[in-house]
């Protein structure tokens, strides 16, 4: 015998040896499946009811922070509720499926206990694998509550579960509708974000699923079956915001009352920390038809809402002829009547009449059309290409970059541009035949307000995973300013000026000083400028000595019979006064400090200081506002005529005496003694209707009245 045949021979008994092995474990696997047993129950039996399959474990969503940690958005649990009918033995069954079912019952409302126990006893028949008790899923609290029912219990012992709670993470927003653009929401079906900033930071905040073998128990029960690091999902990162909830809700609540007040169409509020560019807060609100809710958050018209931005835009235009030398704040320019024509288009003031020979500077306060066109034809007309370069200088043909998605653009014409005409410089000058966003020209007016630095707008100040600091966001600010210093100066002392005896007078504040623009954009509908339908905005800065916010307020097509009163001087500017109003009460940094007189450490006390209080409380502030008059004697006290101080005897079962207490302090002195109070007035408590040292008579009613 060869080789080739001793090979070929081989090689068959290899080959028959190997036929036989895989039909030995064929044949194994078939023994095991169906006639091997193992406590009385063949395998295949014992493994019905669970199977073993691959699957995602979802990571946790990262959370959304506002900067002083309160939470804007989180992913809280809800659970899907089932059972499986056929895991319990009958004994066990029979014995507790009416008291689940009036449990159900009483958690869900809407079948009696009776029809809960039937769909139990009616699924374990029909040997359902698994029942959906209920389409509404149960909070973690309820969650917690059915952990101890029947079928649901936490025990070893198989024969007594078949209750199974499938977790669903869902995104929650405590503030609800608040800063909902911004903050951004979650695609329904894929569980992505799909606007604001859970868009744009999508990959930090959804974290790394795990992806593995899982056991699905009776119930639906999942149990990784290996205990790997793939099978532990990485939770999101966590952003913290540089949102203010108090800015905001200031924002929207102003806002949503000037858009009810002129039956507005929409509007938008910024406000903006100067030196950082750190967003405090913006709102957002479009009306609604389609419902009974008539302003909604459904468009960032901030972020992505352009439009012509009207006479806020003389600014670029004056710092672009201040920057020139072509005019200074005294030069006299004759706006006539307030109307004139060039290449046929009528280019009219909002002053019927016009104002005659007035200063650059006034031109800008009073907002002239025609002042601004004179002092454009003087200079510009001849130079288009340089005065593009400037808004370009300005930053005013780019988008901010801030880092959220869905910035639109700004559409800035220059002369190589189609439809450049004769007069799209005319129009340019005083906002016209362009679009930029309210947050491009937010940006802009800051920078005038940052001593002309650029500084580019910011939302996220920090990413962090378990309180540890990921990422920094450190503010941006350009190199090299827009202007220069003396060009700053003056569009400084002229933003001033409209607010001091310009066209936004009306909100002048004695307590500290505003500096900003009104802008009256003219809408565009079939094509053409309509008299009445107005873009009405306001852009400035507080306080002007010292500017620590920026601040833009924008209501789109107010209505109203008076067409006079829909200028952005009655309409967006007392919205932007409001709200500054209620941050400079807010804020206390912006104060102007207490001056001490000369010799005096110490202030004398003043007429307006407490008469009456709780004596930690007058030491408190005393020692904050450095006044000398501070009580000897503790708990609550009296200043007498002499200027001394007084305990007041405060007993449980008698009438104090709050005369001189504020209406904060007398409440809780008189509502725990059961009284009910009745109040009158403002200020401090001046009479009360029951006589100090009465015996107190529970639920009886005490009058008070108060004065200044």
């Amino acid at each position: 015998m060869n080789i080739k045949e001793e090979f070929l021979i081989r090689s068959r008994h290899a080959f028959y040896f190997l036929m036989l092995l895989g039909v030995a474990i064929i044949g194994r696997l078939i023994y095991m499946q169906y006639f091997a047993t193992f406590k009385g129950k063949h395998w295949n039996e014992r493994i019905e009811g669970f199977q073993i399959r691959q699957d995602t474990i979802r990571a946790k969503r990262g959370d959304i922070y506002a900067r002083d940690g309160n939470l804007l958005a989180t992913s809280l649990p809800t659970y899907e509720v089932g059972i499986d009918p056929r895991v319990a033995k009958d004994d066990y069954f029979n014995s507790k499926v009416d008291s689940l079912g009036m449990k159900l019952s009483g958690l869900f409302r809407d079948k009696s206990a009776r029809e809960y126990a039937g769909l139990l006893r009616a699924a374990r028949q029909s040997n359902r694998k698994y029942l959906l008790l209920n389409r509404r899923r149960v909070s973690f609290q309820e969650r917690q509550k059915m952990l101890t029912w029947p079928f649901f219990r936490a025990t070893k012992k198989l024969s007594a579960r078949g209750g199974g709670l499938r977790a669903y993470y869902e995104r929650y927003h405590p503030y609800g509708q608040m800063a909902l653009r911004t903050v951004g929401d979650l695609n329904p079906f894929t569980r992505m974000g799909q606007m604001g900033l859970e868009a744009s930071f999508q990959s930090e905040l959804a974290g790394k699923n795990a992806v593995g073998l899982i056991e699905v128990l009776a119930g639906g029960v999942k149990k990784p079956v290996e205990d790997g690091p793939d099978m532990k999902p990485e939770p999101g990162l966590d952003l913290y915001t540089t949102l203010d909830v108090n800015f905001q809700d200031m924002a929207e609540t102003s806002l949503k009352k000037a858009l009810d007040k002129y039956n507005a169409d929409k509007g938008c509020v910024i406000v903006m920390e100067v030196q950082t560019g750190e967003i405090r807060a913006i709102a957002n609100l479009t009306r609604n038809t389609g419902s009974g809710q008539v302003y909604i958050e459904n468009f960032n018209h901030a972020l992505a809402g352009r439009t012509d931005p009207g006479s806020t835009f003389k600014l670029a235009t004056m710092m672009a002829l201040l920057e020139e030398k072509a005019i200074w704040p005294e030069k006299l320019i004759n706006t006539g009547g307030g109307s004139v024509r060039y290449h046929g288009v009528e280019i009219v003031d909002a002053k019927r009449g016009g104002a005659g020979t007035i200063t650059a500077q006034q031109v800008f306060e009073k907002s002239s059309n025609v002042g601004i066109h004179l002092m454009m034809q003087s200079y510009f007309y001849s130079r288009p290409d340089l005065y593009c370069r400037y808004l370009r200088q300005f930053h005013l043909n780019q988008p901010t970059g801030i880092h959220m998605k869905g910035e639109a653009p700004p559409v800035m014409r220059n002369p190589d541009m189609k439809g450049w005409s004769k007069t799209s410089l005319t129009f340019m000058s005083y906002g016209y035949e362009m679009q930029l966003t309210p947050l491009q020209m937010l940006t802009f007016y800051n920078a005038v307000a940052n001593n002309g630095y650029w500084v580019r707008p910011q939302l996220v100040k920090q990413v962090k995973l378990a309180g540890e600091v990921v990422q920094e966001m450190a503010p941006y600010v350009a190199p090299t300013p827009i202007a220069k210093p003396e060009t700053i100066k003056k569009v400084r002392n002229m933003l001033e000026g409209v607010v001091d005896h310009g066209t936004a007078k009306n909100i002048k504040n004695p307590n500290y000083t505003i500096a900003g623009k009104t802008g009256t954009a003219q809408k565009i509908y079939n094509g053409q400028y309509q008299q009445g339908r107005y873009y009405t905005s306001f852009i400035g800065y507080f306080p002007a000595n010292k500017p620590k916010y920026s601040m833009i307020t924008m209501i789109d097509n107010p209505h109203g019979d008076n067409v006079d009163l829909l200028y952005a001087g009655s309409v967006a500017a007392p919205v932007f006064k409001e709200i500054a109003d209620r941050i400079y009460a807010y804020d206390t940094d912006i104060h102007t400090p207490f001056r001490v007189q000369k010799g005096n450490s110490r202030l004398s006390p003043a007429p307006m200081l407490a008469s009456a209080g709780y004596a930690n409380d007058l030491h408190t502030i005393g020692t904050e506002l450095n006044i000398d008059s501070e009580p000897a004697v503790e708990g609550w006290v009296r200043r007498k005529q002499d200027g001394n101080w007084q305990s007041i005897a405060v007993r449980k079962d008698r009438i104090p005496d709050v005369r001189g207490l504020s209406l904060r302090d007398a409440l809780p002195l008189l509502e725990n003694r059961g009284l009910r109070v009745q109040v009158e007035g403002r200020g401090k408590v001046m009479t009360q209707s029951i006589e100090p040292g009465t015996t107190v008579a529970t639920n009886k009613q005490i009058a008070l009245t108060l004065g200044l």
